[in-house]
């Protein structure tokens, strides 16, 4: 405010404003500053990497993407997180899977929402160390606190019991607490008791996830091979 004071007083006398109408204006440029001030913070706590938009994500590229545009936008709406849906994208490695959690995360970031973004073995090899200093109820408060969780990559490597435990930790108190989680994965449901470490463990996990979910599946070739895009890659 004391940056914009003389700027707010000088316009204030030139269109000859109140005492009221001036303060008003000088309140909401220190509003502004501080919505943008928090924005940043959540952005650089998201550990997005990239700021993604909504507009660069090409929903002409394949037919997956248009028939899913209005489900896609909707997401940007961010209802799901007011009721603790949780986003399932799934597809071939290279179809902007990634990509669009991103554009997801940014856009939560931009409503000053705590969003964190790592890749399934990131947290998990996170949370396995930490059971070697005994810190591992705070450590996973780390990815059970945040309204919205980025897990990307689930089955790209397959899971033993140790760390399919831990996963179903993090959904299972996620899903307790009605906190949305988007998946990225190349493995459909079915699947998933090939990557994590039983079928019954995976069935827990899935459950959790389905209950209140919207799921989406992305076709077409790699964006990475097509190489079509002017965009940094989708994944």
């Amino acid at each position: 405010m004391s940056q914009n004071l003389d700027q707010i007083l000088t316009d204030a006398a030139a269109r000859n404003l109140s005492f009221a109408a001036a303060l008003e204006s000088l309140a909401d440029r220190e509003l502004e500053a501080r919505n943008g001030r928090a924005v940043e913070r959540r952005f650089r706590f998201s550990r997005l990497g990239a700021r993604s938009s909504i507009d660069s994500f090409q929903f002409n590229y394949h037919k997956s993407r248009t028939q899913m545009k209005n489900r896609i936008l909707r997401l940007m709406d961010l209802e799901f997180l007011q009721q603790g849906t949780n986003i399932v994208i799934i597809g071939n490695p290279g179809v902007g899977k990634t990509f669009l959690a991103k554009i997801i995360g940014w856009r939560a970031c931009q409503a000053n929402q705590r969003v964190l973004f790592t890749t399934t073995m990131d947290m998990l090899n996170h949370l396995l160390a930490s059971q070697v200093d005994h810190s591992l109820v705070r450590k996973l408060k780390i990815y059970t606190e945040p309204p919205l969780l980025l897990c990307d990559e689930l089955g790209y490597l397959s899971l033993d019991q140790q760390t399919s435990n831990l996963f179903y930790q993090v959904i299972s108190t996620r899903h307790s607490r009605k906190r949305s989680t988007v998946i990225t994965t190349n493995t459909p449901f079915s699947d998933w008791g090939n990557i994590l470490h039983n079928t019954t463990i995976a069935t827990a996990i899935a459950d959790r996830l389905v209950e209140n979910s919207e799921i989406f599946l992305l076709g077409g070739d790699s964006l990475r091979k097509t190489n079509k895009t002017p965009n940094p890659p989708e994944r």
